[in-house]
């Protein structure tokens, strides 16, 4: 399957047994990040501990340990990843310390930590799901995407692997190919995720050469003033819909429907959520009835509607009432999802 690899699961009484107990196996894939990676230049000392972190990546490290490296770089990210560890540690679960760190304010954790702990936990709420297209949506919640709008086309492409490709001269202009692409790219490194090509992505594992089709709709006009629109069966948004569903239930057993708009025709309008810093300040924006510029509006490309299925479950002066989800672009075409909007900002009953 296409994401981050996980750690082993294992029941934690205290929680959710679905919930996650950090293994070696997730500490040690962070050895391998270029930040904690061994250079030519490595000294002695930062050679022996990332190998004994290695051997057991749980193992105690002495002050001492860290202060005998040499670069004082790698002395400083060696650190960061040893708290971070023993932070997980202590919080006994992924969700349970990525929770208390994202209610805890201001986040100082390296932004790799926190997406390789979404990713992991993205991992687990797919597992046994075999919809390309869902897993496809389950990487914008913890990689970054490269966005291209043409012909009422929203197309989102793995931002790392877009920028490498562009500067590796691997397909050229980014925006000039995603225009060109009104059938899968089979000529490139990158392709349109499709019906025909969606187990081939489900094998590739973390191949990140796959965009997702972010259009919802399809408006054909056919003349006399007549025009068509269609749902397009394999919509991007709507197997993103189906992954917040996922997440929510997962950190908080609350079964929730959320399906895309097209836009806010609401005049009782009461709360939203913005998934990413660009949507909650449109949102905001809208809801206080300020108007919007044309370009700014033209960044919005997802609007969802999520409703409980239990109103009991809602906070009592919003029970019944919908939440308005919006997702957006930023001016250079860039999109980062944070999920966690959606675990602070939902008006539950109670908090969890």
């Amino acid at each position: 399957m296409a994401h981050d690899s996980s750690p082993d699961a294992s029941p934690q009484a205290a929680a959710d047994p679905r919930w996650l107990m950090p293994s070696d196996a997730f500490f040690r894939d962070f050895l391998a990040l270029p930040q904690l990676a061994l250079c030519s230049d490595s000294c002695g000392a930062e050679r022996a501990l990332l190998a004994a972190l290695d051997e057991s990546p749980q193992r105690a490290v002495s002050p001492a340990d860290c202060s005998a490296i040499v670069d004082a770089d790698a002395r400083d990210n060696i650190r960061q990843f040893l708290a971070f560890r023993d932070a997980v540690v202590a919080a006994g679960t992924l969700e349970a310390y990525y929770l208390a760190l994202m209610r805890g304010g201001r986040v100082a954790v390296p932004p790799v930590f926190v997406d390789r702990v979404v990713g992991a936990i993205v991992g687990t709420l797919l597992a046994g799901v075999d919809d390309a297209f869902e897993h496809r949506a389950g990487e914008l919640l913890y990689r970054s995407q490269r966005v291209a709008v043409s012909e009422g086309r929203v197309l989102a492409a793995d931002r790392e692997t877009a920028d490498r490709l562009a500067d590796s001269g691997g397909f050229g202009d980014l925006g000039r190919l995603l225009r060109e692409a009104a059938v899968p790219l089979r000529g490139s490194r990158l392709q349109v995720l499709a019906a025909d090509n969606a187990a081939a992505y489900l094998q590739a594992g973390a191949d990140r050469g796959f965009l997702l089709d972010l259009t919802h709709e399809v408006s054909n006009d056919v003349g006399h003033g007549l025009v068509f629109t269609m749902t397009r069966a394999h919509s991007g948004l709507r197997a993103l819909a189906r992954v917040l569903e996922r997440w929510i239930e997962h950190f908080f057993a609350v079964a929730v429907a959320i399906r895309p708009l097209q836009r806010i025709d609401d005049a009782a309008w009461s709360w939203h959520i913005g998934l990413d810093v660009e949507a909650t300040a449109l949102l905001n924006d809208l809801w206080h009835g300020e108007a919007i510029e044309p370009e700014r509006n033209a960044r919005f490309i997802g609007l969802f509607r999520l409703e409980f299925a239990r109103a009991a479950e809602m906070r009592a002066d919003l029970a019944g009432k919908p939440v308005y989800l919006g997702l957006a672009m930023t001016t250079d075409q860039t999109l980062k999802l944070k999920p966690q909007n959606l675990l602070l900002d939902l008006p539950l009953a109670a908090p969890m």
